[in-house]
């Protein structure tokens, strides 16, 4: 994905699903100018970390 598309979902008020690893995570912040995303796994809230953009997948 790029960071434009993970802002936008990020932006989105509608739920857009997208994975990291395999994993359903939400995108909490987009770091474009980085390429860099916070996000946290969908049943784990505190689990927070900064992740490349293009490591994650649109489902």
């Amino acid at each position: 994905m790029d960071a434009k598309r993970a802002k936008e979902i990020s932006s989105s008020q509608s739920m857009i699903r997208v994975s990291y690893n395999g994993e359903p995570i939400y995108i909490e912040h987009v770091d474009q100018s980085n390429g860099l995303a916070t996000v946290h796994l969908l049943d784990d809230p505190t689990s927070k970390q900064s992740v490349s953009v293009a490591e994650l997948a649109e489902q």
